[in-house]
């Protein structure tokens, strides 16, 4: 029986055999890709073609509720896209259903139309399982995957998906299109749907160049923020939609020819009309109450006061930490002047401790967290519920102890959150009876189609540089469900850095409202990026204030009221101050200030304090040149040496050394690559530092090149069997961590080994590891590494040395502490008592010697000595008075005594021992006495 070959429904080949007419065995026609051309083609040129399907009322395939008018009309606005064989944008305000509107658009192509796809759509990581329940709500008669999870997960899920033909949509991340871009390439798509889809900003982005190889029918980008930052962003998103018209930025967005030409800006927003479609909230969602913005100015306690000053002072082991002086750039004190603003104790030592306690002092040593704990009292009265976006970890770190001190119940959700308890939390949160009263989120990670409306109010302890991120993480509540009027208080530390990031940021917002939403005038892309003179000035803003502060405590004692009472009057004096802008401060990105920016608290500082400032003040660094030593010989060191890289072929695997492929594959890339070479007719070059072997190394090397034979289809089999057994995914890095754990532990215990290397299971280590041992001398530099864990092993046989001496010291007396004696020799010292050392010996053997900072603990035991547990030491201020680190000091010398008093003792024994082994027996002696008589 003769048969051919058919596309399957989802785009891949299959062979079938040939039915005779009439049978009944399979009574389904599945049309060639070529008939389905045909048809399409006839139904273009058909004058009876009928008119596009519309939409009155919400579609009978749509089951989890009513779709709102809007999305009626998307819905009708993304078909005649469809239709038209148009590519586009559904760039609706956040929180007005675009996803609602997407699955409407795929159930039509399959309840109406008869098209099953298959589609992909792209989402964020955090809210892929978000997109699922809404597949199973509005539509269940779409079949949706979710391709995510670990490598051997997504493995079986591929191997499942190839064999069926019942599935219809692919949910899929960002992430996981680069790493299974293999797997996506080999279908068809018939719509590729990016969700959140300004991650493809960039064009030249991993993301963007590989979503651009796949083959698809239709794309469909889905964005509430379509203006980010500049216009190339934007035609960045227009390319990937129609690369042919818009094929270069330069044609269609140099803003240097269009600003001030009104024909230009015309033709952009004409070109946009029928392709990008916004509707804003205000304009289609009567029910939802607008938000309402309040930013809140607060600030600086008396700790960050002193620590911003330090900052701008160019302290540099505050800016380095650690004691580093090395040199910093105006970012690097922008990034640390932002967190100064944030909380202090996102410095190291800021913190007092140890011992570190969760108490009032996270409060009053941060004014954003005065005002904080004065705001979220009244919150809970009047029965709110609050999110708080960071857009700093450690910042939420400090602000689950705080909620923890006021018993406050919340959830949190970052970038390092598992996909599985995102899910979980955004129930918990967003069930009914649930008790949860804050929730706190990285603006990032949790600012992208989370649905968490029923919080109605939103604390943005952090404003970002783009405003889009912090409208997105405003619309995390403001969306549609919500019942209530959301609140959104934006913390501002006054007279900082922070003042200007919100300026900027708002500019920005309104260079969106012009572009996309009202056709103003377009703004240059290069007044979008921060210039060294910007970063200066930013920097500088306020500093006369911060210096001339006359009462930091201030703070403490103002009325939440009438804060919040400024705040509104400021915010309405700063949108009217906005609202005034015109082009030519858009373009530059300034702002008329009403007075001197070294007005503070009615007196002008820039006299008072200027010489002051001067002389410590910071600059951007000073570019010297290297003083260079000219030597004749390394000038003319490569002169005439004109010797090139051998030649490789291009497309040969990377194995290294430390991933242990067999031995033979080697002698096939070794083999493969002199085939190359042959090819390219390369000749050996004479290597003169061989000497007199030279010429006889490179006729042998040439002959092999020469007399080489191509591989077999045997041995190109062989090659990817051979590949398939070393250990492929262990990188350099994960070789790296091994060789440090085998230091760190000693290569015995590879039980805490295989619990310490990141990414690896147990399992993976124990046999990497069997292996290792086995052929570790063919790694390269191998004497390197091998020294490193023998030294790590050596400290290991030292530490259980001195253990084993300190245990013998203790068990030798009923009461160490008041008995222990301690053999000093000429070692006893002049400051430390025999008491104190007495003292320390046994409380580090108490504690444990070789514990992580067990000399900080040591301190705080000293410390807290008292007339019950050391009566001794109640007015020793001498011991009290030491620092971990002298105390460390002064233990190493007491155990170094114990330690040789225990050699000394080892010694003795051994002596005794042998003399006792050598000494002649009773019987031996009779022996020799009649052996003499004899």
């Amino acid at each position: 029986m003769s048969g051919s070959t058919e596309p399957n429904r989802h785009g891949k080949t299959k062979m079938i055999k040939k039915k005779p007419q009439g049978s009944t065995a399979d009574h389904r026609h599945r049309k060639t890709e070529k008939e389905e051309d045909a048809k399409e083609m006839s139904l273009e040129t058909d004058e009876n073609t009928p008119k596009l399907y519309r939409f009155e009322s919400s579609p009978q395939y749509i089951k989890g509720g009513q779709m709102r008018d809007y999305q009626i009309r998307g819905l009708n606005w993304l078909i005649s896209l469809y239709e038209n064989r148009i590519n586009g944008i559904l760039a609706d305000e956040m929180g007005l259903g675009k996803t609602l509107q997407t699955i409407s658009l795929l159930g039509y192509l399959k309840n109406i139309l008869n098209i099953d796809g298959p589609h992909i759509v792209i989402v964020p990581k955090s809210t892929l399982q978000n997109w699922l329940n809404e597949f199973r709500k509005w539509c269940p008669s779409l079949n949706a995957l979710t391709l995510i999870g670990t490598s051997d997960d997504r493995k079986t899920l591929i191997e499942d998906v190839s064999k069926r033909n019942d599935w219809d949509v692919l949910i899929t991340s960002y992430e996981m299109c680069l790493l299974e871009s293999a797997f996506i390439k080999t279908y068809r798509w018939t719509y590729l749907i990016i969700d959140e889809a300004h991650r493809i900003k960039n064009e030249k982005s991993k993301l963007s160049e590989m979503v651009r190889q796949f083959k698809t029918r239709h794309r469909l980008l889905l964005t509430g923020t379509p203006l980010q930052n500049n216009l190339h962003e934007l035609w960045a998103l227009l390319n990937f939609l129609l690369p042919e018209q818009f094929n270069s930025s330069d044609n269609w967005f140099d803003t240097n020819n269009c600003l001030g030409d009104d024909t230009l800006v015309k033709r952009l927003h004409a070109v946009l009309k029928p392709i990008l479609l916004r509707r804003i909230k205000s304009e289609v969602e009567k029910s939802l109450l607008p938000k309402k913005e309040l930013k809140i100015f607060v600030g600086l306690s008396k700790m960050q006061r002193e620590w911003y000053t330090k900052i701008l002072m160019k302290e540099l082991h505050v800016i380095n930490g650690h004691g580093s002086t090395k040199s910093v750039g105006l970012h690097s004190i922008l990034m640390n002047l932002r967190k100064c603003a944030n909380h202090p104790y996102l410095f190291d030592g800021a913190e007092p401790g140890p011992p570190y306690t969760t108490a009032e002092h996270l409060v009053y040593n941060c004014g954003k967290m005065i005002i904080l704990d004065k705001l979220l009292p009244r919150l809970q009265a009047q029965g709110s519920r609050a999110l708080i976006f960071s857009q700093m970890t450690r910042m939420l770190d400090i602000l689950e102890d705080y909620c923890d001190w006021r018993k406050y119940e919340y959830c949190r959700l970052d970038g390092q959150t598992a996909h599985s308890d995102r899910d979980a939390q955004i129930q918990e949160y967003n069930a009914p009876d649930s008790k949860k009263f804050i929730f706190m989120l990285s603006t990032r990670a949790g600012g992208l189609g989370i649905n968490l409306a029923t919080a109605d109010v939103v604390i943005i302890y952090d404003s970002d540089w783009n405003p889009q991120i912090d409208l997105q993480a405003m619309d995390r509540a403001h969306r549609i469900g919500q019942k209530k009027q959301v609140q959104v208080f934006r913390l501002i530390t006054e007279n900082t850095i922070e003042e200007k990031i919100i300026e900027r940021a708002e500019i920005k917002l309104r260079l969106d409202k012009m572009v996309i939403q009202q056709g103003g005038r377009l703004t240059d892309s290069k007044t979008n990026t921060l210039q060294k003179n910007h970063l200066l000035n930013i920097i500088r803003f306020g500093a006369d204030a911060i210096f001339g502060a006359k009462d930091a405590d201030a703070i403490l004692e103002c009325d939440i009221e009438a804060l919040l009472k400024m705040g509104e009057e400021r915010t309405a004096e700063q949108k009217q101050a906005l609202d005034k802008l015109g082009e030519n401060s858009l373009r530059n990105f300034t702002l008329d200030a009403p007075s001197s920016v070294y007005q503070f608290e009615g007196e002008n500082y820039r006299d008072k304090h200027r010489p002051k400032i001067a002389d410590t003040w910071i600059e951007p660094p000073k570019r010297q040149r290297k003083v260079a030593n000219y030597v004749i010989d390394s000038i003319f060191k490569y002169v005439g040496n004109t010797e090139q890289k051998a030649p490789k072929p291009p497309k040969q695997p990377n194995v290294a050394d430390y991933q242990f492929y067999p031995r033979r594959l080697f002698d096939i890339l070794e083999q493969e690559i002199r085939c190359y070479r042959n090819a390219m007719l390369y000749t050996v070059p004479l290597k003169p530092e061989l000497g007199a072997n030279a010429s006889k190394v490179q006729r042998e090397e040439q002959k092999k090149i020469d007399e080489v034979q191509p591989l077999t289809e045997e041995e190109l089999a062989e090659k990817e069997l051979l590949l398939s057994q070393g250990f492929s995914n262990w990188s350099k890095r994960d070789f790296s961590q091994f060789v440090k754990m085998n230091e760190r532990f000693g290569r015995d215990d590879i039980r805490n080994i295989s619990k310490s290397i990141d990414g690896k299971t147990p399992e993976e280590v124990v046999q990497y590891s069997v292996v290792f041992w086995q052929r570790c001398k063919e790694i390269q530099d191998i004497d390197r590494f091998m020294s490193k864990i023998e030294r790590g092993e050596a400290k290991i046989q030292m530490k259980v040395l001195l253990r084993r001496a300190l245990d013998t010291k203790m068990a030798s007396y009923r009461a160490p502490f008041h008995q222990l004696q301690i053999s000093y020799g000429n070692s006893k010292g002049k400051h430390f008592t025999e008491d104190d050392d007495r003292f320390l010996l046994c409380m580090l053997h108490l504690l444990g010697f070789d514990k992580e900072n067990v000399y900080d603990e040591l301190r705080v035991a000293v410390r807290e000595s008292n007339f019950r547990s050391a009566p001794q030491f109640r007015f020793n201020w001498f011991l009290k008075g030491r620092t971990a680190m002298e105390l460390q000091r002064r233990c190493s010398t007491i155990i170094s005594l114990v330690e040789r008093e225990y050699q000394e003792q080892e010694d003795n024994d051994r002596r005794d021992k042998k003399k006792k082994s050598t000494k002649p027996t009773s019987s031996g002696i009779l022996k020799l006495k009649v052996r003499v008589s004899k």
